[in-house]
């Protein structure tokens, strides 16, 4: 009997993975692909950012436990399995200085503990290919930053059979990749086509402060990550957005990711991307699948 291909994305906060690979996991999810998502974190500090959802009482009263019901839902929405790896969300520091990071948070946690909590997921699931952010995180939210450091280590620790072995028996990976979907090519091309057709463009002011930052040598430089794999899923962009509105606290419906029409995104960018960071097996780049070098090794 053949072997099922499995795919793990590991993200920071529930909402991380409907803004982020989403509509590949969907199609991987259609076509068969065990698809899961680990959430390192419950999202317990994030913001409500629906503008119209902010005042509610009793959300901010139990954050956790919407935030659990949203994942739920675009876990369902996408077709894919969902773990929590149990962690509780540091929060985005803001201010000059900027304020300590909450004691018992995640990005405090020290990583024998986040690595080895990720490597029994890895072990037990065993997937073919992980995804997660590159060393940025991104952007510069400690969690996200800590969920590349832990997920960078469970790649490698999990096949190691003497480190951790009470987690079950080793396994590797054969690829690991890191999400590439905001390049500046990406959002300069769907910024100047919308001026182009006269509509209005949600990437003005996030433009900006990329050419500010790329002026001014004290600021930190954005990450631009060579992009090796596009992954076509056009036909998964509705789900994606339905999952992304699943995230009600987090997502305005009228917001930044709703700015560009899908037959707009269809036409100038079917895929969402990727780097690849790591591979086990052989492969030719550019890519147009994240399990290119082993469809053969593993048929579905």
């Amino acid at each position: 009997m053949a072997e099922t291909l499995r795919l793990m994305a590991v993200h920071a906060h529930p909402d991380d993975e409907s803004s982020k690979g989403a509509a590949s996991m969907a199609r991987y999810a259609a076509e068969g692909v065990e698809v899961l998502v680990v959430s390192c974190t419950g999202g317990e500090r994030g913001d409500v950012l629906n503008p119209r959802l902010q005042g509610d009482a009793r959300m901010l009263r139990d954050m956790a436990e919407y935030r659990r019901r949203e994942m739920a839902e675009a876990a369902r929405v996408l077709g894919v399995q969902h773990r929590w790896l149990g962690y509780v969300d540091s929060g985005l520091p803001e201010g000059d200085p900027l304020p300590p990071l909450p004691a018992g948070c995640f990005a405090l946690e020290p990583e024998e503990f986040t690595v080895n909590a990720l490597v029994h997921v890895v072990r037990e699931f065993r997937p073919h290919v992980m995804t997660t952010y590159d060393e940025s995180g991104g952007y510069p939210h400690p969690d996200h930053i800590m969920c590349h450091r832990v997920s960078r280590a469970a790649f490698d620790a999990a096949a190691d059979p003497d480190r951790f072995p009470l987690a079950g028996p080793a396994w590797r990976t054969s690829k690991l990749y890191y999400h590439a979907n905001f390049s500046l090519e990406r959002m300069t091309t769907f910024h100047e086509a919308l001026l182009a057709r006269g509509m209005e463009s949600p990437y003005g002011e996030w433009m900006e402060r990329i050419r500010k930052a790329q002026e001014d040598p004290a600021a930190p430089k954005r990450v631009e990550l060579e992009v090796t794999t596009r992954v076509e899923c056009a036909d998964f962009f509705e789900t994606r957005d339905r999952a992304l509105l699943a995230h009600a606290t987090q997502i305005d419906p009228d917001g930044f990711f709703f700015g560009v029409p899908n037959e707009l995104q269809r036409e100038l960018w079917p895929t969402e991307d990727y780097h690849l960071a790591v591979s086990h097996v052989p492969t030719e780049l550019p890519e147009d699948d994240l399990f290119a070098g082993l469809r053969a090794r593993v048929p579905a």
